[in-house]
């Protein structure tokens, strides 16, 4: 328990000195030098001071800190390809399969065993905009921002459960959404839900949440000071959503809906297929604790995380592309023609609540956070610092079985990272790759385009409330002319 700043109040309750019991604390944790410039604050500056040192859980900071510098260098296993039999590729998957799988996740889905998280804390800073990225606009003819996206193919799950199951209507079934934020994006994410009614999703299954912060600090531990009144810090990454999910008691909260299932995702992917029935199917029919889907690396250099085996019989894991040894990258399986590390890593999974729990309880006792070195606004300037994160992908080694679910990159992957202009990752790139698919499935389905554009620079958009995976166009498209571009709804 934190000790209230009693000592050092002037009369008039201003905090003239620093209080002497959490002065000695940070003495011992070597953080002293916080209070260094003390005597140049102004009575309120110097209460903002010590509210500040006061908000963090110093003993922990310094096990994270300790443990990760410790860390560094430490010799990890050799790296050895993810085996064949952990991959559901493409061409192995029967139609039966396929259609077991859609039922299972439906029926799963339809007895309210999955909820969906959202990993949403960043902003869109690389795409010319301050506000979190899920509000961003790619484009399309629709207008619909990312957020509005996924909630509607949210809308077309729970219509499709419904009707699978025999429910009297969707509203029956319901998928709760989990919203991770972070302390610059949440504020904003709340209102911009609020503002557009929760695109049709009942307020009271939506639940936001915060992903914490942590000090920035030196290579040798001390904490960086922003000001002379406040700590430098930053959000904790992605994988701050284990410690997250466990100190706002979240994972009770899904035990007690009867959640067992919970569809990981990032929030910049125009393409992503959110609570997909087939995957949810296959990783019930694996009983595994964890799963991912992944695609196929598309060239040896590319700038994609892939997943490995840590060691002869080890666990499956991420290695980062900057990691990988390029002469590893480029090696050739000579019995399949692939690269030996095809399976990148698209921030798509699948975890039971069970594991989750297992892997926040393994994260916090391990307490080690990856170390990147950053330039930090300081009271001298921008100075060269250490942040401390973790990742999503730092569950798969508590995983005691992972499965891969291969898709195909043109149908579920269109990241939104930077902005127009850039040679790859933009809202226009990831555009055309959604209007490319949903206008195969048009065409599928029996209808006709027409196009005042190229056509391979245009497209239609099919809403999410119409179709989730191009199922269910005939009644709609057959024997129809679109123009080309235009978004297609009931």
């Amino acid at each position: 328990m934190r000790e209230p700043s009693s000592v050092g109040v002037e009369s008039t309750g201003v905090v003239s000195s620093p209080p002497q019991a959490l002065l000695e604390r940070l003495k011992d944790y070597g953080q002293e030098d916080v209070f260094a410039l003390w005597d140049e604050l102004s009575h309120e500056e110097r209460d903002f001071l010590v509210k500040d040192i006061e908000s963090l859980d110093i003993s922990r900071i310094d096990r994270i800190i300790r443990c990760s510098l410790r860390s560094q260098g430490l010799p990890a296993a050799a790296i050895e390809p993810v085996p064949e039999s952990s991959v559901s590729k493409l061409e192995e998957r029967s139609q039966e399969e396929r259609e077991r799988w859609w039922k299972k996740g439906l029926k799963a889905i339809s007895d309210g065993k999955l909820a969906v998280l959202l990993l949403s804390g960043g902003q869109g800073t690389r795409l010319g905009s301050s506000d979190p990225k899920g509000c961003f606009n790619i484009g399309l003819p629709s207008g619909k921002s990312l957020f509005q996206l996924q909630a509607e193919r949210i809308l077309c799950v729970q219509r499709l459960a419904a009707q699978a199951t025999n429910e009297s209507s969707a509203s029956s079934v319901q998928i709760h959404w989990y919203i991770m934020t972070s302390p610059f994006t949440d504020e904003a994410t709340r209102k911009f839900f609020e503002s557009h009614k929760f695109f049709g999703l009942e307020a009271e299954q939506v639940t936001f949440f915060r992903q914490g912060t942590i000090p920035c600090v030196s290579k040798d531990g001390r904490f960086i000071m922003e000001t002379p009144y406040r700590v430098a810090k930053a959000p904790d990454g992605n994988g701050g959503v284990y410690s997250a999910l466990k100190s706002t008691k979240l994972l009770e909260d899904m035990a007690s809906k009867g959640i067992k299932y919970i569809d990981c995702y990032g929030v910049d992917n125009a393409l992503v297929r959110v609570a997909d029935p087939s995957f949810l199917g296959y990783f019930i029919d694996k009983g595994v604790a964890s799963a991912a889907k992944v695609v196929r690396k598309a060239y040896p250099q590319e700038k994609v995380g892939v997943f490995v085996q840590r060691g002869k019989g080890g666990p499956l894991t991420v290695v980062e592309y900057s990691e990988l040894d390029p002469s590893l990258a480029s090696t050739v399986n000579q019995a399949t023609g692939r690269l030996r590390f095809c399976w990148s890593n698209v921030c798509l999974h699948m975890f039971t609540l069970d594991f989750l729990n297992q892997v926040a309880n393994g994260l916090e006792k391990d307490s080690i956070y990856h170390l990147a070195e950053k330039k930090i606004p300081s009271i001298h300037g921008y100075t060269m610092g250490l942040k401390l994160e973790q990742f999503i992908f730092d569950a798969f080694p508590y995983a005691p079985t992972t499965a891969l679910f291969e898709v195909l990159r043109e149908e579920e992957f269109a990241p939104v990272k930077n902005a127009n202009g850039s040679n790859y990752d933009t809202p226009d790139s990831a555009k055309l790759l959604v209007l490319r698919l949903h206008t195969r499935w048009v065409v599928a389905a029996g209808g006709f385009l027409t196009h005042s554009v190229p056509l391979y620079a245009t497209g239609v958009e099919v809403s999410p409330l119409c179709s989730y995976v191009g199922e269910n166009l005939e009644p709609i498209c057959r024997g129809r002319t679109f123009h080309a571009p235009c978004e297609i709804t009931f």
